[in-house]
């Protein structure tokens, strides 16, 4: 919760992005004072004219009903981490746990966010969790405020997704 989801679609949605942003029940670190509840989604529109739809899941445990909804059928997942909670790894090691057929298939990038702020811990950590639970898959410190770190994150998944297709 509180990694950019609803801002990273909105960085680079070319329509107005649907939120369920929900005012949040529990006390927080932050000064976040919403959550989405259900998903956000955002389209972009690739260079040979397909759309691409963006949907962003809930980040707490307790809507992870939504993360099987809305991982059936994606080609590939983005997962954000935003490096300033208490413990950043074990919430990497939940969303690769929960997406981790997608990711396993060479099908997903993960972006640390807040590293600028909190170098601790750093992108070598996070490879240690993925290879921990037998996955590899590329992570990269981003702002996801910066329409181009979010762009760089679908780049990569999306050199990512062509190469399964060739293998």
């Amino acid at each position: 919760m509180g990694a950019g989801k609803t801002t990273a679609i909105a960085a680079i949605s070319e329509i107005a992005p649907a939120s369920t942003d929900v005012q949040r029940s529990e006390a927080g670190d932050d000064v976040k004072t919403t959550t989405t509840a259900a998903l956000d989604y955002g389209e972009i529109t690739l260079p040979q004219g397909d759309v691409l739809r963006l949907y962003g899941t809930p980040g707490q445990t307790r809507f992870d009903f939504m993360w099987k909804i809305l991982g059936q059928g994606a080609l590939g997942v983005v997962v954000l981490v935003d490096n300033r909670r208490p413990d950043p790894l074990a919430d990497l090691r939940e969303y690769l746990g929960a997406f981790r057929d997608i990711v396993a298939g060479s099908r997903g990038v993960v972006g640390v966010g807040r590293q600028e702020t909190h170098p601790v811990p750093d992108l070598d950590a996070y490879y240690n969790v993925a290879a921990e639970l037998g996955l590899s898959t590329p992570i990269v410190s981003v702002d996801v405020r910066r329409r181009d770190d979010v762009l760089l994150l679908l780049d990569i998944l999306f050199n990512q997704i062509e190469a399964a297709e060739v293998a």
